[in-house]
């Protein structure tokens, strides 16, 4: 089994920035992708970043630029750098990990952006 537990979200003004974290603990295998994803009230849930075990990295076209998602290998940690945030970023972020054909998720951490 594969537990993840986000970290970091919090209130902050735009423009500003915040950094998520990820830890993922249990059965975690070398190969795998973690991301993190958000979801705005009344929304779908959405894609932010992903990066693999070997650090290749995509990123929605809404954040690139502002957002860098990076992860530590030896901790099994994600982390996701939110630079330049604007109001419409507020959301709860949800770490992902999917490995070996199985998808994980976090409980999710709300970062809110005030204009």
């Amino acid at each position: 089994q594969v537990q993840l537990v986000e970290s970091g979200g919090g209130l902050v003004q735009a423009g500003g920035s915040l950094r998520l974290s990820c830890a993922a603990s249990g059965s975690i295998s070398s190969i795998n992708v973690m991301g993190w994803y958000r979801q705005a009230p009344g929304k779908q849930r959405e894609l932010v970043a992903v990066i693999t075990s070997r650090g290749n990295t995509n990123y929605a076209e809404s954040v690139k630029g502002r957002f860098t998602i990076f992860r530590d290998n030896a901790k099994n940690t994600a982390y996701l750098q939110m630079n330049s945030l604007k109001p419409e970023a507020t959301a709860v972020y949800y770490c992902h990990l999917v490995q070996r054909g199985q998808h994980y998720w976090g409980q999710g951490t709300q970062v809110t952006v005030s204009s």
